[in-house]
């Protein structure tokens, strides 16, 4: 498959626009280099991952935003699976180009007994091994925790499976929408006709974070460490799942009726989610008593309406969304969209637009805050978001490079001093 490599005509709008309106007299190019002369704290700290998919990449993608080297195992020639998801991003996969940025890729068949003493010969280098394999499999390399602690005693393990290493389920495949569906996901969205699942990998980017944060917290436990001992992390995409499950499990305790699934709106709290106007939809949301009366003095001009005795509380309003929904959508009626999110803010009630993708490229928020930059792939240049929390107040995130498959081999062996043919 041929890759095409893009012009400037092709980048978004919105990555044009900001470099044209910046406040600042610094170039771009300019910018990019005083970020990279920032080390984040991670500097230093090597990773290897035997990853796959959506949750280790995602984790190990993190690590690397912090300044860490993260070496990314893959099978020779086809690579990661999730290389071929899609063809969106100039010919590459958008699940892969958003995952695996500031990667060196090492192309490895780890079965093979002489690429499995390049693994192992790495590993005696590094600080971190991640792994979300299929269930069994790095055991069988040789890559658990308890084989490799006696001989690397500060190696941090980090395996990321469906449903832990133990357990009636640990043997379970496990991919996004089937842990959605285990950890009850499923049963609180949609309309209530049909379960629906969340439009995004949810599962893996929960499980994903909580690799990333358990990691940090074993390199800072071992720094405070006198023997600077590693040590063993199990994430389960299901544990991590139900814990972002928590209030709709606390709000069925002592088993009371669930959230009636509520497409877009707010199970519990009304009014909370979509409303249409005469040209197009906005979303609010009314979070208690004060600002319930603001909405219907300063937006519905309606100010009895907010002792109604049918919508004078929020049990009583989700018990009665339907005629409140359509009280509020005549008013909106006779306004734009623009014009009901103007008096939304000027009773300080919460709202936001409903946005398509290109209306998220596009936000004037992001293009204000400068969060957009670029970064390289084997298709040419396309931009990325700064990760949260990163900026100019502190030090910048290493936002390098999406490798080709084994694009780093030579370098890595010839830095492990063994040769560098594999063929």
């Amino acid at each position: 498959m041929a890759l095409i490599r893009p012009s400037v005509r092709s980048l978004p709008r919105q990555f044009l626009v900001i470099h044209r309106n910046s406040s600042t007299n610094t170039s771009p190019t300019q910018n990019n280099t005083q970020r990279q002369q920032k080390k984040g704290p991670l500097s230093g700290i090597t990773v290897v991952s035997l990853e796959q998919a959506i949750a280790a990449p995602f984790c190990t993608r993190q690590l690397a935003d912090l300044g860490a080297r993260v070496i990314k195992i893959e099978r020779p020639k086809v690579g990661d699976f999730a290389r071929n998801y899609d063809t969106r991003v100039n010919g590459l996969s958008s699940h892969f180009v958003w995952t695996n940025r500031s990667k060196e890729s090492l192309a490895l068949d780890v079965k093979n007994p002489r690429d499995h003493r390049i693994l192992m010969r790495l590993l005696s280098r590094a600080d971190i091994l991640v792994q979300n394999l299929a269930p069994g499999a790095s055991a069988r390399l040789g890559l658990s925790f308890a084989d490799l602690s006696e001989k690397h005693p500060s190696l941090i393990v980090c395996n990321i499976s469906g449903y832990g290493p133990d357990g009636p389920y640990r043997d379970k495949k496990a991919y996004d929408l089937l842990i959605q569906s285990e950890a009850g996901l499923l049963s609180v969205t949609g309309t209530g006709t049909e379960p629906a699942k969340v439009g995004i990998s949810i599962a893996d980017i929960c499980a994903g974070s909580y690799a990333y944060s358990n990691i940090l917290a074993a390199l800072f436990e071992r720094e405070r460490d006198p023997e600077r001992r590693g040590r063993n992390i199990d994430i389960s995409m299901l544990e991590s799942m139900v814990e972002w499950m928590g209030f709709p499990m606390y709000y069925t305790y002592g088993d009371q009726p669930g959230p009636t699934p509520a497409g877009a709106s707010h199970a519990a709290i009304y009014p909370y989610g979509p409303f249409e106007t005469g040209k197009g939809t906005v979303m609010l949301g009314i979070q208690n008593e004060r600002e319930w009366a603001k909405f219907c003095e300063m937006v519905l001009e309606k100010p009895e309406m907010a002792m109604d005795e049918r919508f004078c509380n929020n049990s009583l309003r989700v018990k009665n969304r339907a005629a409140l929904k359509e009280t509020i959508c005549k008013v909106f009626a006779a306004y734009s969209a623009e014009g009901i999110l103007r008096r939304l803010d000027e009773a300080g009630i919460a709202n936001a637009s409903v946005n398509d993708m290109q209306g998220v490229w596009n936000h004037p928020q992001l293009i204000a805050r400068q969060r957009w930059t670029q970064i390289q792939t084997p298709a040419g240049t396309v931009p990325a978001l700064f990760p949260p929390g990163m900026g100019p107040d502190g030090f910048e995130a290493q936002m390098g490079a999406v490798p080709e498959v084994g694009e780093h081999n030579e370098a890595i062996l010839a830095e492990l001093g063994m040769d560098t043919d594999l063929d």
